[in-house]
């Protein structure tokens, strides 16, 4: 199985990746998917139970992926600001 997903995983990462990389970009995605899970629009895709959960927990588990990594850059940042200014002072 894993030979049949690799080459499609390389692929849409060369594609995508350096959008996602943007932090303008990357702010756009994370708002676009928190309105989605709490929009109507999201409620018709929930009457079918099984696609509703997946659709949810997809979406789900981009939102919390991008926001983590978000947050692990700005402390990655603030970190090494912080060790810039020990090693200035």
């Amino acid at each position: 199985m894993k030979f049949f997903t690799q080459p499609l995983y390389t692929w849409l990462r060369s594609k995508f990746t350096p959008s996602f990389q943007n932090p303008k970009y990357r702010w756009l995605l994370i708002l676009g998917s928190a309105l989605y899970l709490f929009s109507p629009l999201n409620m018709l895709t929930d009457a079918l139970p099984i696609l509703g959960w997946i659709d949810d927990g997809l979406i789900l588990t981009f939102l919390v992926a991008e926001v983590s990594q978000v947050l692990l850059e700005k402390l990655k940042t603030r970190k090494d600001q912080s060790v810039d200014a020990a090693i200035v002072s």
